[in-house]
């Protein structure tokens, strides 16, 4: 659907309320006053046959006598005549609509039909939409709205009329408030499309219950993220809650990974989105984590410190300048710190004297003050004379500054002041501390997602030939596998596999073990039977024959007792890996409803509890989004960062998720995935156990996933004019350090016919968003020459396409050493090859008039070529279809 479309939508010059009326309580009738009551400019069309006129606006009695084609209608009629208004709407030329009720059953058919008319539907079901900087309020809301920086996005009615009630109250304004209602159309990434572009929204707030397409979502959230910080609240955490919701059973946990992969932070209840509104809406960016504390009490302070410490936030250190700068202008009760008491008889003077040196102090990056009802430092003279004091000094614009002024009735006034001065407040130590933690563990995604990932160590190549040999086992009736039948499959991947051995009764595993060596394992084989440990399936340390052959006979009589219609297929025998100093990990991957593949990071040293903290990841994986998972199953207690003898080796097992990764997107016919356990002894990590099950799967296999993995299919070994043959792939984040080194050969001309400016340097944040694409929405071709066993970049085309997919932003440069080899053309060339496949119309690209080599090189491969005199600009435009 096109986001033209949603401009209809959220920017109309004109409104229709189909079904207006002059009746009180009647939908149409609270519609009408709410537009009229919003200051919306444009004309605001009823239309009602049996009224001349409605809210003292002439009516019209049909769609077709409208005087003009609007924007925008709002259907407030009987939910059985939605589809035939819908179709009169379309006949005159309307784009887009807002539907305010609508049975479920009916609401498969309004998607249908938005396709076919090619109109845009928000809801039903929706409170609607709020737009107070044009003066639009096209909902049933009862409470006025503010303008403001921050767009809230809402599939709850419910949760919209809470947040806009509690934020009138506190004088918090909104650029858009959007109500998604059920979507049959209109999802959440359609609109954050929109947003991330808009001028008016500094920050976008979610309250999600479900989605439609998790791809788009991450893709879009991720986009936008970029530019906007982003907050999600989430209901439906477990069964119970999904079940009401009518939500998709997906696992909240991935719920969580697909947030953070898009560089989003998720807020856990109304509590803390009440905090978020406050932040996002007057909060400055963070510049660093680095928080100092000053209060008139200790106990504050106290609370204060204690979530930071429990959310793991940073102090800000007591530099000798500091302390000195502090102790020169407080009394010597005082003891400097941070916290810093200022004590209970702490005046107004006394705050004062300590915000000097504290804005002068380049330690700092964050500033909260706590101001406890106090009879010497009256709580609105205090707020004044800060606000003053902050607006004075030359760094008050840049340091990021919370107030907490506790209590309720004597501090009121003071926390108004501070809103209408912009400076977020609250009523509680914790509560800031927590609004502050979202701020900072925002950036630290966002640092998370900018990071440099490492190459892994001896990744073995991508085995496709192995996908084959899953089909032939599908063919063949076989849907489950054990640890000897992965063997190939999992060291294809340079996964370390325990050897493993398979006895049909008790004699033949005496014989296998009598030829691999005592001690042995002994393991039941059967499809049918997952939890071996519950009839004792599984005998270790067995040191003798008569020990294996015990042990085996009383395996299988167990399995056939406690199973008699099992598929009971033998013993799986293994040696006994050293356990000693060792770790024992569980790594799983579930297909997800919603998001497809996931995999999971757990203890492996008995079975998943549904309580207990799973760290969860969506895959493709790169070596520091497989370190990001380690370490928050660290954090969340679901591993052990170490145990009595050794730390876990962090990047082994990083490396290990990478392969399996791949191995799951290289093969989509594995639906799920255990290894139980994985033993870890430093950078040794062997497979001890493991289970496979498979189903056939048509169609693009990067379809089931929520993130496009690496497209490895573009990959294409080229001969240039002069004979050199050179690799055109996709760029990988990895490409970091390679692209800094490709552009320092590139000359100063040429990066300004690239960019148009002149550019002394590229930070890494540059470099970051080069290299860290969404190829779903982006593309960047490099061409990489060989020199010894190193890959040099030497040429790169990129090409960025809308959010509709129909037109796309390409640009081509070429180490300026290697011009007339023909690598511009070929990267070129390579590039309208790719995003015609992908379904782009158009092609389009501007250059300088005197670059006359890239004129010259667009008109042979059939772009327009054009000036435009007014800009001192060549357009470039090649249409695909």
């Amino acid at each position: 659907m096109s986001q033209r479309g949603l401009e209809a939508l959220l920017k109309p010059a004109s409104v229709a309320v189909i079904g207006a009326s002059e009746k009180p309580g009647r939908a149409g009738h609270l519609m009408m006053r709410n537009l009229l009551a919003g200051g919306f400019k444009g004309p605001v069309l009823p239309v009602n046959p049996g009224w001349t006129s409605v809210c003292g606006v002439l009516a019209y009695p049909s769609v077709d006598k409208l005087p003009l084609i609007p924007d925008l209608a709002v259907i407030c009629t009987h939910a059985s005549r939605n589809t035939d208004i819908l179709r009169q709407l379309a006949v005159i030329g309307c784009k887009a609509c807002i539907i305010l009720s609508a049975p479920r059953e009916q609401q498969p058919g309004l998607k249908r039909l938005a396709g076919e008319l090619g109109m845009r539907i928000l809801g039903p079901n929706s409170l609607g939409l709020l737009a107070p900087w044009q003066g639009i309020n096209a909902s049933f809301s009862p409470v006025p709205i503010r303008r403001g920086r921050l767009a809230f996005i809402s599939q709850s009615a419910a949760v919209s009329n809470t947040l806009l009630d509690w934020a009138q109250q506190r004088h918090l304004g909104f650029s858009w408030f959007i109500g998604l209602g059920d979507s049959v159309d209109i999802a959440v990434d359609d609109v954050l499309d929109f947003l991330a572009r808009d001028s008016k929204t500094s920050a976008i707030l979610l309250s999600l219950e479900n989605l439609q397409d998790a791809r788009r979502f991450v893709s879009a959230s991720r986009s936008a993220s970029r530019n906007k910080p982003i907050l999600v609240i989430k209901s439906g955490r477990c069964y119970e809650a999904r079940e009401l919701l009518d939500a998709t059973e997906s696992l909240d946990a991935a719920w969580d990974a697909a947030i953070r992969r898009a560089g989003m932070l998720r807020v856990k209840d109304t509590h803390e989105l009440f905090s978020a509104v406050e932040t996002l809406s007057h909060m400055r960016p963070l510049r660093g984590e680095r928080l100092f504390i000053i209060s008139n009490g200790a106990a504050p302070a106290a609370l204060a410190l204690d979530e930071l410490h429990t959310r793991k936030g940073v102090l800000a250190p007591m530099s000798p300048e500091l302390t000195q700068a502090l102790q020169s202008v407080l009394p010597p009760t005082v003891r400097t710190g941070n916290p810093l008491n200022l004590q209970d008889d702490a005046t107004t003077e006394r705050y004062l004297s300590v915000m000097t040196p504290l804005l002068d102090c380049q330690d700092i990056d964050a500033l909260m003050i706590i101001h406890a009802p106090s009879a010497v430092s009256p709580a609105s003279e205090c707020a004044m004379e800060i606000i003053r004091r902050v607006r004075e000094h030359p760094r008050g614009r840049r340091l990021t500054l919370l107030t907490n002024w506790c209590g309720e009735y004597s501090s009121r006034e003071a926390r108004e002041a501070f809103t209408q001065a912009g400076i977020p407040t609250w009523r509680t130590p914790e509560g800031t501390i927590t609004a502050f933690m979202h701020m900072v563990e925002y950036r630290r995604n966002q640092q998370q997602l900018r990071e440099t990932p490492a190459r892994p160590a001896g990744m073995p190549q991508r085995h496709l030939n192995l996908r084959q040999r899953l089909q032939q086992t599908l063919s063949a009736g076989n849907r489950h596998l054990d640890t000897h039948e992965v063997q190939t499959l999992f060291r294809g991947y340079g996964l370390n596999t325990l050897s493993t051995w398979v006895a049909a009764d008790s004699q033949q595993a005496v014989r296998v073990a009598e030829n691999i060596g005592y001690p042995v394992a002994l393991k039941l084989r059967s499809p049918d039977i997952p939890h071996k440990s519950e009839i004792q399936g599984v005998m270790l340390y067995l040191h003798t024959p008569a020990d294996v052959r015990r042990a085996a006979d009383a395996i299988l009589s167990r399995a056939r007792q406690a199973w008699p219609k099992a598929d009971i297929r033998g013993l799986i025998v293994q040696s006994m890996a050293r356990r000693a100093g060792a770790e024992e990990l569980r790594i799983s991957v579930q297909s997800d409803p919603l998001f497809g593949p996931v995999i999971l990071l757990g203890e492996g040293n008995g079975e998943w509890k549904s309580d207990l903290p799973l760290a969860v990841a969506l895959p493709p994986l790169n070596m520091t989004l497989a370190k990001n998972l380690v370490e928050r199953a660290i954090t969340l207690g679901a591993i052990r960062g170490r145990n009595a003898l050794q730390a876990l080796d962090i990047t082994a097992v990083s490396e290990c998720l990478v392969r399996i990764s791949t191995m799951i997107i290289d093969c989509p016919e594995i639906e799920w995935l255990d290894i139980h356990p994985l033993l870890a002894a430093g950078d040794q990590l062997t497979l001890l156990d493991a289970t496979v099950s498979l189903a056939p799967f048509n169609g693009e296999s990067e379809s089931r996933l929520a993130i496009r993995p690496y497209p490895q299919r573009l990959e294409e070994q080229v001969i240039l004019k002069n004979g050199q043959q050179v690799l055109f792939r996709p760029i990988l984040p990895e490409d970091e350090p390679g692209l800094k080194a490709f552009i320092s050969k590139v000359t100063r001309e040429d990066l300004y016919y690239r960019y148009f400016s002149e550019i002394n340097e590229f930070t890494h944040d540059d470099l970051a968003n080069m290299t860290q694409i969404d190829y779903d929405r982006e593309m960047a071709i490099v061409a990489v020459q060989s020199v010894g066993d190193q890959e040099e970049i030497i040429g790169v085309t990129r090409a960025i396409s809308d959010a509709d997919n129909i037109d796309a932003e390409f640009s081509v440069l070429v180490r300026s050493d290697l011009k007339n080899i023909g690598l511009g053309r070929r990267l070129l060339e390579k590039m309208i090859a790719y995003t015609r496949q992908h379904g782009l119309h158009r092609l389009n690209g501007i250059t300088l008039p005197r670059n006359q080599g890239m004129m010259t090189l667009a008109g042979k491969l059939g772009f327009s070529v054009e000036r435009q005199a007014d800009e001192d600009v060549v357009t470039l435009r090649l249409p695909l279809r």
